[in-house]
């Protein structure tokens, strides 16, 4: 009997060292995801276009000074790097962190950036927005820009997170949401990137008639289950259904990144941090 428990009692803490090395290593290995997102509505001069997704960053730091996050992003050769949210943790927030990060980012590639429900939360945003648009990023509140490539244009729209003050309103944030892209869709033509948080908000992508979203917010789920997927993420519950990767509905396609810091949760399971690397392919050039 002795003999049977010392065994037993060996395998046990043998299967706790390999879940504590699996989880610390699942924390710290940092991935790239490719994705390639074709369309008939992309003009050929964007045919090969790449750009990195980098969200819910929460004052990480991958690295000494996220230098592990800027490799991936080097190696990625993206043409524009876009930022959906959560760069700093209003728990912990740590301005000096994200600004070194999207300094070094601005070398790689021109940074755009949404702001996330933690950026919404903090009375220190006013001084985040100044000092990156002083490093020459790009922030889109409620905005659309132009990207131009080979002398031809899509659009790339941006909006605030609903957590803002001024869009709390008394409306949901569908319909928040809703509005916003009517506003900013009045005479779009062509094909158009949406920044955005929140996936949850789909269906209003959807109505939006937008091509391509890309979205944060719901950290993979936080703990995953093969086969089954995310466990938990904010605004949508148990085992939701925008937790990570791509979705298709009619002409609009979102990509949810599982992002790379932890906020409410120190730790993440089965969840690897990730960096997302979207090319664009114009099916008219085929």
């Amino acid at each position: 009997m002795k003999k049977k428990r010392r065994i037993l009692l060996g395998a046990m803490a043998v299967f706790l060292s390999v879940l504590v090395i699996w989880t610390v290593w699942g924390n710290t290995a940092l991935e790239l995801n490719r994705y390639t997102v074709a369309s008939d509505r992309l003009p050929e001069g964007f045919d090969g276009y790449r750009i990195a997704h980098v969200s819910d960053l929460h004052n990480t730091e991958m690295g000494k000074e996220n230098e592990k996050l800027l490799t991936v992003l080097r190696e990625a050769e993206p043409d524009i790097i876009a930022i959906t949210g959560d760069l700093i943790d209003c728990r912990r927030t740590d301005i000096e962190v994200a600004l070194q990060f999207t300094a070094a980012a601005m070398e790689i590639a021109p940074c755009y950036f949404v702001a996330g429900n933690h950026e919404a939360r903090i009375s220190g945003y006013d001084e985040l927005k100044e000092r990156l648009t002083e490093q020459g990023v790009i922030i889109l509140e409620d905005a659309r820009v132009n990207l131009e490539q080979s002398g031809e244009t899509i659009v790339l729209l941006g909006v605030n997170d609903p957590g803002f003050p001024t869009d709390s309103l008394g409306d949901d944030s569908g319909t928040v949401m809703t509005r916003k892209l009517q506003a900013l869709s009045q005479d779009k033509d062509g094909f158009t990137i949406l920044l955005s948080h929140r996936p949850e908000l789909f269906e209003s992508y959807v109505d939006g008639n937008i091509d391509l979203v890309l979205s944060g917010h719901a950290h993979g789920g936080q703990f995953r289950i093969p086969f089954v997927g995310g466990v938990l993420v904010p605004n949508q519950g148990w085992f939701p259904e925008y937790d990570a990767g791509l979705f298709e509905e009619k002409a609009t396609t979102m990509i949810v990144s599982r992002g790379i810091g932890n906020s409410v949760f120190p730790f993440r399971f089965n969840n690897r941090p990730e960096v997302i690397l979207i090319e664009l392919e114009s099916e008219e050039s085929k």
